[in-house]
């Protein structure tokens, strides 16, 4: 193993979080909830999406941002639509993709839509003050554990959007993601252009 240089160093105690309180995790790639201690010692390696991924005793580990006081920070700007109570007829198809930008593989820092994982998002109407959508995606890899937590996230997000009743995201593997599906945002924010 490499030494870490200085500014690794300096960079990962500005990470140093010990936990004020207990906290509730979701292990990652398993996806597997856990409950970190209060006084466990966390390195935040990520905060997107609402969301923080930090190396934990028990390795990666995602903690909601409802959770962010036990890390000492405050909790994230909600990524949520604005709630307009007033809202008539369908919802944005534009606002809801601007929420799906919104989620984040937690091992990855580039959000679902432009990692190519969002197949398709579908309004439908039952009546005219009733909207569902149905959001098809899948996953980099078939055995991430955190298929479901994803998955929440973007529903979480769905609802948020105003004239949105109800909403199921399916996770799909035909067809099979491949790096190809990546924007060229997301490529260059990878660095693979």
């Amino acid at each position: 193993m490499c030494p870490e240089s200085p500014e690794e160093r300096i960079m990962e105690d500005q990470n140093r979080r010990i936990l004020s309180r207990d906290c509730e995790a979701v292990l990652i790639p398993g996806g597997e909830s856990v409950s970190l201690p209060k006084e466990t010692t966390v390195i935040i390696s990520q905060v997107l999406g609402g969301s923080y991924t930090v190396m934990t005793p028990h390795g990666l580990a995602r903690i909601s941002g409802e959770n962010a006081d036990a890390l000492g920070e405050e909790p994230q700007p909600s990524t949520a639509a604005p709630a307009d109570a007033d809202h008539d007829g369908p919802p944005s198809e534009e606002a809801l993709w601007e929420q799906l930008r919104n989620v984040y593989d937690p091992e990855i820092p580039v959000n679902i839509v432009d990692l190519g994982l969002v197949y398709s998002c579908e309004i439908s109407e039952s009546s005219p003050d009733f909207h569902r959508v149905d959001v098809k995606m899948t996953l980099t890899a078939p055995g991430c554990g955190m298929g479901p937590a994803i998955a929440a996230d973007a529903k979480a997000k769905v609802l948020s959007v105003p004239g949105v009743k109800d909403a199921e995201v399916e996770i799909v593997w035909d067809p099979p993601w491949n790096q190809e599906m990546i924007t060229e945002e997301g490529k260059m924010k990878l660095g693979l252009i």
